[in-house]
């Protein structure tokens, strides 16, 4: 396989390229244009990424750059916090680093964007870049420059626009994810179709083996199929004025049990049981026919996604809706589904049909012994 690329615009001018490749090599080329041989580098990433990546990229990085230093934390949701990048500060304060340097995001969506907000922030901004490790970084997070760490366990409430100048797509660490990891990074793809494309909704059931399979070739391309749906949005709305928004199907009620679980479920899983209740809302309120409501909710299956959650108090989940960043004066900017491939924002969802939807998606203690 080749190594591909595309552009990411940004007010109509090239921003940064998008680079998909199967192995590292290619990385020391494409930094040929940020001259880091005159800069110094810290590679940002948890304690497992650098474990398996941390040696190959630092190496490479160190042969070309003025300096590479490497900042560790600990792996999970529950670093993705003030004190982590206080701690990165602390360390590029220590490490002389000015705003010349550069970051490097070595991992999945935690990384990027807790590196990310420290690069928009550092010094009033420093150049950053992110090679995203995991399914969901690859697919979605590492894409548009949205930044940020979530704040007292409500996410990603504390963040900044802010663009890498470069995103690297290892594709082939795909193969080193774990079950759960890799199926919860798919649940942001079949959002994309879901919001977007109906085509590529087809062509994710079609390929529904390989995918599963992991073969290179198929997650290539679904990789680059799913960053083009992004790349389109988020050019056009970079910003998160408009249609931008649309990318947040399933994340509303999505975030609110991540929050309520302590982020036990992993953020796609979240974002697949979100997508459901999302579904069952537009069904309910007419947009989405009976039938597509029940494809939207059996599709995640296949792909060991959840389509119920128990361990929940749904009005405890109605609440926290509350505290989601889309809230706009008393109503929240829902996003809903008119049929696959069609989404729009709603803000007539009333706390009722929000906390049916929720109900439909609790899998309760009542259930289990019916």
């Amino acid at each position: 396989m080749s190594t591909e690329r595309m552009n990411i615009l940004y007010n109509k001018k090239p921003c940064y390229d998008i680079v998909f490749s199967q192995d590292f090599q290619d990385l020391l080329p494409e930094l040929d244009t940020l001259a880091i041989s005159d800069r110094k580098v810290c590679i940002v990433a948890d304690s497992k990424v650098n474990n398996l990546y941390g040696e190959e990229v630092s190496g490479l990085l160190s042969s070309k750059a003025k300096e590479c230093k490497v900042f560790t934390f600990e792996e999970g949701e529950s670093s993705k916090t003030l004190d982590t990048v206080k701690a990165l500060y602390t360390f590029l304060i220590e490490h002389h680093f000015d705003r010349n340097d550069l970051l490097v995001a070595l991992g999945g969506g935690v990384t990027g964007d807790l590196t990310g907000y420290a690069a928009a922030t550092y010094l009033r901004g420093i150049d950053f870049i992110q090679i995203p490790t995991t399914l969901l970084a690859q697919a979605d997070s590492s894409i548009g420059g949205k930044t940020g760490v979530d704040f007292d366990g409500y996410k990603n409430m504390v963040g900044a626009f802010y663009m890498p100048k470069l995103v690297y797509m290892n594709v082939s660490t795909l193969q080193t994810l774990e079950g759960r990891q890799f199926f919860s990074g798919f649940a942001e793809i079949m959002k994309h179709g879901l919001i977007k494309d109906s085509e590529f909704y087809v062509w994710l059931i079609e390929n529904m083996y390989e995918i599963c399979e992991r073969q290179p070739a198929v997650l290539q391309e679904m990789v680059m199929k799913s960053c083009a749906i992004k790349k389109a949005v988020v050019e056009k709305d970079p910003t998160e004025k408009g249609d931008r928004a649309l990318l947040n199907f399933g994340h509303t009620i999505g975030h609110a049990i991540e929050k309520a679980l302590g982020f036990e479920m992993f953020h796609g899983e979240c974002v697949a049981v979100g997508s459901v209740a999302a579904a069952y809302i537009s069904w309910k309120k007419g947009y989405l026919p009976m039938e597509e409501y029940y494809e939207v909710r059996d599709m995640f299956v296949p792909f060991y996604l959840p389509i119920s959650v128990e361990g929940i108090d749904p009005k405890e989940i109605l609440q926290l809706t509350k505290s989601d960043k889309k809230v706009k004066g008393d109503h929240i900017k829902f996003v809903l589904i008119k049929h696959i491939g069609k989404a729009f924002i709603d803000e007539t969802v009333t706390d009722e049909e929000i906390l049916a939807a929720i109900e439909e998606i609790y899998f309760s203690e009542e259930d289990q012994h019916e």
